[in-house]
């Protein structure tokens, strides 16, 4: 068992690190009428990026802007006869700062989880060719979804990992809708025949903000298409390729989803890659985590996913992400190897 003076002096330091306060607290009662409030304050608060660590004890980052944030929600409820507080404060016994950061990124990927579901939903009800109000009507789900996205950006204050896989499907989206429309209004950067002879050495492009399927595609080139690939991350919109690049994962690109395949299946069944049993294991998983319909069941998925979600908040650049992508694939691939 630790000494007193031991106690005493872990306790001095932890106080001394967060004496300036890395926490704004809201401490409140809400009288019992008008029945309203309760829930206009409830709503003001989840918009505003707050979280509860107790009953009426609501948390934010300390900061000017949250500060204010937390002032005008005070004042609303002193205004209809409640009480409450607002100060600094730093978190010395109990929850320590690590645990209170995830529960903003636990909240606020409970969000994001929300707009992947509607993103999700509208990328399936997406006919393969759709008519012109069909594109309409999903173009304007894919404007409400990005406005709310930016709405939650402004409080994801942690980073939550959710994010990466809403990027994806709302790219995914995108990509459809490009790919639906009408081909005078897309231009003509159709893609080239490819030689499959001529892999070595090629420049590699896809989007920004990379998650699983292109992860997994990019770990395959190296692997097992172009050892010497370099890849290339260009925004979702107005990229034109260059003489000679390939494309992978995005719009009219030389190798992306192919009916209900994802980009990775793909290119296994381009580079007839599919007599590998274990190439194939990781194929189904990848499959599931991106496609998500359960086509395989595979019960790694959930897990691996997490992973990769991870990965995406521990490395915010491209480059980084394929990189160490390539490890845990290379582990996953292993796995499914036979003994």
């Amino acid at each position: 068992m630790p000494s007193a003076s031991h106690v005493i002096r872990k306790r001095r330091a932890r106080t001394s690190a967060s004496s300036t306060g890395r926490w704004i607290l809201l401490i409140h009662q809400i009288p019992p009428k008008p029945d309203y409030l309760r829930v206009k304050i409830s709503r003001r608060l989840q918009r505003i990026g707050a979280v509860a660590i107790k009953n009426s004890v609501y948390v934010l980052p300390a900061g000017d802007a949250t500060l204010e944030d937390f002032q005008w929600v005070l004042r609303e409820i002193t205004a209809e006869g409640g009480e409450g507080s607002v100060c600094r404060a730093s978190f010395v016994d109990g929850l320590t700062d690590a645990e209170v950061e995830e529960l903003f990124r636990r909240a606020r990927s409970s969000d994001y989880d929300e707009i992947a579901d509607a993103a999700l939903a509208a990328l399936k009800a997406l006919p393969r060719v759709p008519d012109a109000d069909e594109r309409t009507r999903a173009r304007a789900e894919l404007a409400r979804l990005q406005r709310r996205i930016a709405d939650l950006s402004a409080v994801d204050f942690f980073g939550a990992p959710a994010r990466a896989k809403v990027d994806d499907l709302m790219g995914r989206l995108d990509a459809r809708l490009r790919v639906a429309a009408p081909a005078k209004a897309r231009g003509s950067t159709a893609p080239s025949p490819v030689d499959l002879r001529d892999m070595r050495s090629r420049t590699w492009v896809t989007r920004r903000n990379v998650f699983v399927d292109r992860i997994a595609s990019a770990w395959l080139i190296r692997r097992s298409i172009d050892p010497d690939a370099r890849f290339v991350f260009v925004p979702v919109d107005g990229y034109v390729p260059k003489p000679g690049e390939l494309r992978f994962d995005m719009f009219e690109a030389e190798f992306t989803h192919d009916g209900d395949r994802c980009t990775f299946e793909t290119l296994i069944t381009t580079f007839g890659l599919r007599g590998d049993r274990a190439l194939r294991a990781v194929a189904e998983i990848v499959h599931d985590i991106d496609v998500k319909d359960a086509k395989f069941g595979r019960t790694e998925a959930a897990g691996f996913e997490r992973l990769l979600a991870g990965l995406v908040a521990k490395c915010p650049r491209d480059e980084d992400r394929i990189e160490q992508g390539a490890l845990l694939f290379d582990m996953l691939y292993h796995a499914f190897r036979p003994a």
